[in-house]
């Protein structure tokens, strides 16, 4: 197997290795707002916010779990062009890290992204939101954690040198995203949030050769994101449906689920949340069910906590248990209404 073959199927497990596409993944999609939709920047109530989330994969199966690692802030202020005084601009810098420690591969990622919230009316309970989102990626891989055919002496193992040439062991690329969304606030306690957005929008070169390779490039990411806040009644207790689609060439996934709020306190200034979702993908060979998945969120006043695992069904068949921990925190600064128009989880 030549060198190339190696890195191609290298770059594709760094980019997918749990969902089957080409692009980093989270769980608690929604705990990421900037990676989910470039929209999302500042669609919060409060000046500012600063986020983390972190995952920890197949930690049962491999002696190193990948591990994957975004923290992000945002500001929202007012536009000082705008006569309109309920809209609003975001402007956030996001940081994300993926570590395929089996094979010492990194992906490593930096983005800005801006935001305008137009507000529908003059109350401001509706917005219809713009984001536009550049970053610079880079890549890199040790040559060392990789074995050929020509090392093997027969006897001891891959000791020999081999013959293959090595292209630079890093490269990086720019990229472009985009992202459109409504979110609506109806009735006391009721919120809808429906967005779209489109990564890799000029489809960078993915590849450590200088002259590429045939589909040696992203593909486009397109996804759609819907959620709700539906109220139960007056004890401020909530329904908090998700639901997200996203499409890469030949790949998609679909991750869908509940999460129920029950306040705690005398006012309901904490919460916690339960909630259980699914996520089937579709790869070369049709739609399988990936993962069934189990979530813990605590709300303390304007700080957000949620813990959730992946449960691999396919894997629990063969007597193995394939998961991912996953862990998240968002603060938000100058927090001024309990009625977050941006989803939580």
């Amino acid at each position: 197997m030549t060198i190339r073959i190696h890195l191609l199927t290298l770059g594709l497990l760094g980019m997918s290795h749990a969902a089957m596409a080409q692009d980093q993944h989270f769980t608690q999609f929604y705990a990421s707002p900037q990676l989910l939709n470039p929209g999302l920047t500042g669609a919060f109530e409060g000046r500012y916010r600063v986020s983390a989330i972190y995952r920890d994969q197949w930690r049962n199966v491999l002696d190193n779990p990948i591990r994957t690692f975004a923290v992000a802030g945002d500001l929202r202020f007012d536009p000082p062009f705008s006569r309109f005084s309920q809209d609003a601009v975001g402007l956030g810098l996001m940081f994300f890290t993926d570590q395929v420690s089996v094979l010492d591969f990194s992906t490593n990622q930096i983005a800005l992204t801006l935001a305008y919230h137009k507000a529908l009316d003059v109350d401001g309970r509706q917005y219809l939101t713009l984001g536009l989102q550049g970053g610079l990626t880079q890549r890199n891989i040790n040559y060392a954690y990789l074995s050929f055919s020509d090392q093997f002496d027969g006897f001891t193992g891959f000791v020999l040198p081999t013959g293959e040439q090595f292209p630079e062991n890093n490269f990086a690329y720019a990229d472009l995203n985009v992202g459109l969304t409504y979110v609506g606030r109806f009735g006391r306690a009721g919120a809808l949030f429906a967005g779209t957005a489109i990564h890799h929008i000029v489809e960078p070169r993915a590849t450590f050769y200088n002259q590429g390779i045939p589909g040696d490039r992203f593909y486009k990411k397109i996804s759609a994101q819907l959620a709700a806040n539906i109220p139960l009644g007056a004890s401020r207790t909530a329904l908090l449906p998700r639901f997200l689609f996203a499409l890469q060439g030949a790949h998609a996934q679909v991750n869908a689920g509940t999460n129920v709020r029950f306040p705690v306190g005398r006012y309901g200034t904490s919460a916690v949340q339960l909630g259980s979702w699914v996520r089937p993908v579709r790869g070369v060979n049709g739609f399988d069910l990936d993962a069934v998945v189990a979530l813990v969120g605590f709300e303390v006043n304007n700080v957000l906590f949620g813990i959730s695992y992946d449960i691999n069904p396919q894997a629990l068949s063969f007597g193995r248990r394939q998961g991912a921990l996953e862990l998240s925190v968002a603060y938000l600064g100058e927090y001024e209404n309990e009625q977050i128009l941006c989803p939580k989880f």
